[in-house]
């Protein structure tokens, strides 16, 4: 019988809690953040670690010109509480001092942040910008999450029983957990299957180069093998090292974040030995957060549903009115997209065929909302953003561009939204919290069947799905993927969408109803907490 649940140490790069405190970029700490809050929430053993970021990720805004351009600002926060304790890393042969500091608002479970921006520092900027720089300060920055992590839960007395690392950039508080056994006395394998009992692993890019490597000299250079041997290095992580391998490596069992990620990950992974098993944990929301209240009891039947949306969707219009100068109608379907720009994600799929999007977009029988943010060094993606621009200049009244992406425009767009659209190449979505939080809006999804969406779709009783599964794997090229998916979507949109909108306001109403009422309970984050519990954190029912 179990005496207690295991307490957790839970690491993670990122965390986005509000817009007001800039240590989030994307969905992995938007995860987090509601994460944090449903343990707070359920009173679960749980504390996080994760870094002060001085910049954050990016300000991105557009120029005169429709181009994206970054600016980083330091901020100071009046959230964080200083813990009065420092831990030190060695980092290129230098001392570097972490600060740490307690996050204080939010709704949170002990969250820990550490901070290199110290007088006493010769490398104060590491902690400066979050996904910043190049190689060398990227490994300097996950030393500080790992290791320093590790050793700021030592100095705050935590006696963690499972380290979650929630993606791999954590993974050096694993040879850092390795390193204590073997100065204790252990040798290598003793210590390498002692480590693994205690650590668990969530990985989430479904994308082979977007999984993290470094070269083993980077590695020696930078001290991250924390006095490992190059040998011991490679049987961990390969070579180059790569954190997802080390992850899988290094921990008694890990997961993916959707089921059908689940079976990508085992896939992606199945050449590599000695890894633990993959499996499928479907990621969730904290509700209170993302969800308004009055949708949930219009469900019901508490409230008038329609009325209640129509509420949101005037707060968004009034929201790109003030921001953007333009005023949309609310009586006209209202698509909304945001997440980060990146070509899998295909942004701009809906605009490809002129002959069809023109029509619609020029008597403004659909109105399209979008944002997102470009990682600063990702030409690709602002290209992305730069030919969105493009085409709210061509249609000014119906396509709207909202600049520098964050957790309050989520929360607009989620909420205030007729559509909630997602496009992906799949299966390179790895989940897509966005959707579900649209879905218990009232918003109803139009997805491909990628991520969580496959585990709840009723196609035309709670949303809608296009391209039919299809996959990369179906087509010679990613052109023809492409073309099969834009043709799937427009005649979803054409045929139904835009009709049940605008011809049969009482089947929106029911699958708006059902679109809230199918997600609210399976898709919030108490149920995967306690997935987390029963199939990860928990090593046996008999302990």
């Amino acid at each position: 019988m179990i005496n207690r649940l295991p307490k957790v140490a839970y690491f993670c790069m990122e965390y986005g809690l509000d817009a007001s405190i800039k240590t989030y970029a994307g969905g992995l700490g938007i995860l987090a953040g509601d994460y944090m809050k449903g343990a707070k929430d359920y009173e679960l053993p749980m504390v996080g670690i994760g870094i002060k970021w001085k910049q954050g990720y990016t300000d991105q805004r557009i120029d005169s010109n429709g181009r994206p351009f970054d600016t980083f600002l330091n901020n100071d926060y009046d959230c964080l509480e200083d813990t009065g304790i420092k831990v030190n890393v060695t980092i290129r042969e230098r001392n570097v001092s972490c600060k740490v500091w307690k996050v204080t608002k939010f709704g949170v479970c002990p969250l820990y942040l550490l901070d290199t921006d110290l007088a006493e520092n010769q490398d104060p900027w590491i902690t400066g910008q979050l996904y910043g720089w190049f190689g060398e300060e990227r490994i300097a920055q996950e030393m500080v999450l790992g290791i320093g992590g590790v050793r700021a839960l030592r100095a705050l007395g935590y006696e963690a029983d499972v380290f979650h690392f929630n993606e791999g950039h954590a993974v050096f508080a694993g040879l850092e957990l390795l390193r204590e056994k073997m100065h204790k006395g252990m040798n290598f394998k003793e210590a390498y299957n002692a480590t693994r009992e205690e650590i668990v692993f969530t990985t989430h890019t479904p994308i082979i180069s977007g999984n993290e490597s470094h070269s083993l000299q980077s590695i020696l250079y930078m001290g991250a093998n924390n006095g490992l041997t190059l040998e011991q290095l490679i049987e961990i992580g390969g070579s180059p090292f790569n954190m997802t391998i080390a992850a899988l490596r290094l921990s008694r069992i890990s997961n993916g974040v959707a089921q059908l990620h689940k079976n990508t990950s085992n896939q992606m992974w199945a050449h590599i030995d000695n890894k633990s098993e993959i499996i499928g944990i479907t990621n969730a929301i904290h509700i209170p957060t993302w969800v308004d209240q009055s949708m949930l009891d219009a469900a019901e039947g508490k409230d008038d549903i329609w009325e209640r949306h129509i509420k949101n969707k005037e707060a968004l219009i009034d929201f790109i009115y003030i921001r953007n100068g333009i005023k949309l109608d609310v009586n006209k379907l209202l698509i909304g997209f945001s997440r980060r720009a990146a070509s899998y994600k295909r942004s701009n799929l809906i605009f490809t065929d002129n002959s069809i999007i023109e029509s619609l977009l020029k008597k403004r029988t659909i109105q399209i909302v979008l944002s997102g943010k470009a990682h600063p060094f990702d030409n690709s993606g602002k290209e992305l953003i730069q030919n969105i621009v493009k085409m709210t200049k061509k249609y000014p009244n119906s396509v709207i561009f909202l600049e520098n992406y964050d957790i309050n425009i989520g929360k607009l767009l989620t909420r205030g939204s007729d559509i909630w659209l997602n496009n992906p190449r799949r299966p390179l979505e790895a989940s897509g919290t966005s959707g579900m939080k649209a879905a218990m809006n009232g918003v109803l999804n139009c997805s491909i069947l990628d991520g969580w969406w496959p585990e709840v779709c009723m196609h035309g009783i709670n949303g809608w799905q296009f391209g039919g599964g299809k996959s990369v794997d179906d087509f010679n090229t990613e052109a023809e993927l492409d073309a099969h998916d834009l043709k799937s979507l427009y005649t979803v949109l054409l045929n139904e969408v835009i009709p049940t909108y605008y011809e049969n306001r009482d089947k929106w109403i029911n699958m708006m109803r059902n679109s809230i009422n199918s997600c609210k309970h399976y898709f919030s984050i108490k149920r995967m907490l306690e997935e987390y519990y029963k199939l990860m954190y928990i090593k046996n029912k008999t302990d």
